[in-house]
């Protein structure tokens, strides 16, 4: 699996809502290779976009199509702000992955000091996933300047906050520990009307 993530700022939530609409309606059709989406914005206007395809090869293909590049200047550039992206050559799921189901997606971005170790604290997070019945999967997106987007799918946001207040078991306060020492600064993207497709 090969993932796209663009970072930018929203400056109409309705008008990028439309134009998302209309690429699923007119350009995913022709989209070979294209698995999904998961797609955001904060309550501060910061939005990050997911786009999941088999292949780096799919996705190029994808971007090069004329239709493709005509909306994204027209339909969707005009409303956003400060726009990067990010090629990301590895994948890791969580659970099976995404949930197109969840009420509520949280979304870490951070840059790890060791990418090996943070593999295998979400390891042991999927081992006690039985704990968090409010999570319903997650995908760890890797770019390739080693960012890590790592999307969590909830049921709802308040199962989630609640789940978070709870006592822990001692596996997971110490997968925790390790996390916080080699993930660094951590961004937190909390979407709360997250647009989930396949």
């Amino acid at each position: 699996m090969f993932a796209q993530v663009i970072r930018a700022t929203v400056k109409d939530t309705a008008a990028v809502a439309a134009a998302s609409e209309k690429w699923q309606k007119e350009l995913k059709p022709g989209a070979k290779g294209y698995l999904g989406v998961t797609s955001g914005a904060t309550d501060d206007g910061k939005s990050i976009t997911i786009v999941r395809f088999e292949s780096a090869e799919a996705a190029q293909a994808n971007s090069e199509r004329p239709e493709q590049g005509e909306w994204f200047n027209n339909e969707l550039a005009p409303h956003l702000e400060n726009v990067s992206f990010f090629n990301c050559s590895e994948v890791d799921l969580f659970m099976g992955g995404g949930d197109d189901s969840a009420g509520f997606v949280q979304v870490m971005v951070y840059k790890p000091s060791d990418l090996g170790a943070i593999r295998d604290v979400a390891k042991t997070f999927e081992n006690v996933a039985g704990e968090r019945p409010d999570i319903l999967g997650g995908m760890m997106v890797i770019a390739d300047d080693g960012t890590i987007f790592d999307a969590n799918y909830f049921t709802s946001e308040a199962d989630a906050r609640a789940a978070e207040g709870k006592p822990m078991s001692d596996e997971v306060k110490a997968a925790m520990e390790k996390f916080r020492q080699v993930a660094g600064e951590v961004e937190f993207l909390d979407l709360k009307s997250p647009e989930l497709r396949s």
